[in-house]
């Protein structure tokens, strides 16, 4: 019978735990180092927050064919913008930035134009110059003239081309407010309108119709127009004006 001493294997196995405990810190330093941030680096939510906007930065900033952020447009800009492209008078490449039709409605006719413009739908009525009742072309646009400025003009259209008190322009002199007259009845100016921008009009075109906005631009208007007329808003303004 053989007698084996266990202290030698009780030393290997001592050993082999020492080894194991080593490699198992090692391990866990490797892993921890994997995933511990440089020093001086944000943790945490705030720190994420800051990671994540400096990722988003570098992106933008590989890439710069990106188009820049649209400027904000102010609430009351945006309103109008809203109410000119309802009624039809901004198309969808207009509709994202102010037009030049947006600008020239803000001037001193801007009242007038945009109270205009709330009557869009109303009939056409012969002799008519009431919401009530409907508005024929010059009863429109005296209503208008009145109701905005306090301006009374003459109650047929060819009695408004020929008001002393009113300036005769040209057709690139028009802004926003002026009169345009037309020969649709084989007369001068047998049909008046309001210019409101860039080319347009606003009216009460015809028995079976209503107020709308069109295009003086198109053949039918271009080779009618007869002339226009400005009156002083500002002057009409401070005090109501009779005729």
């Amino acid at each position: 019978m053989f007698l084996v001493s266990i202290a030698p294997l009780t030393r290997i196995a001592a050993a082999c735990l020492l080894a194991a405990g080593c490699c198992a810190a090692y391990a866990q330093g490797v892993a921890q180092a994997a995933t511990t941030p440089p020093p001086g680096t944000m943790t945490g939510a705030y720190g994420q927050s800051l990671h994540q906007q400096q990722a988003a930065a570098d992106k933008a900033a590989a890439q710069p064919n990106t188009k820049p952020a649209q400027a904000t447009v102010s609430p009351a800009q945006d309103a109008v913008s809203r109410f000119l492209s309802e009624r039809g008078l901004l198309n969808g490449a207009e509709q994202s930035a102010p037009s030049r039709l947006l600008s020239s409605v803000r001037d001193t006719a801007s009242d007038l134009v945009l109270s205009a413009m709330n009557f869009l739908g109303v009939r056409y009525t012969r002799g008519g110059n009431s919401v009530e009742n409907g508005f024929d072309c010059s009863g429109f646009t005296r209503h208008i003239f009145e109701m905005s400025v306090g301006l009374v003009l003459p109650r047929r259209a060819d009695e408004q081309a020929k008001d002393s008190s009113l300036l005769s322009i040209r057709q690139d002199e028009l802004k926003p407010g002026d009169l345009v007259f037309f020969n649709t009845m084989k007369r001068t100016f047998s049909h008046v309108g309001i210019y409101v921008g860039e080319g347009k009009f606003i009216h009460a075109p015809r028995t079976g119709s209503a107020v709308r906005v069109e295009d003086m631009r198109d053949s039918y208007w271009a080779k009618r127009f007869t002339g226009a007329r400005r009156a002083d808003l500002k002057a009409a303004a401070e005090g109501p004006v009779t005729r």
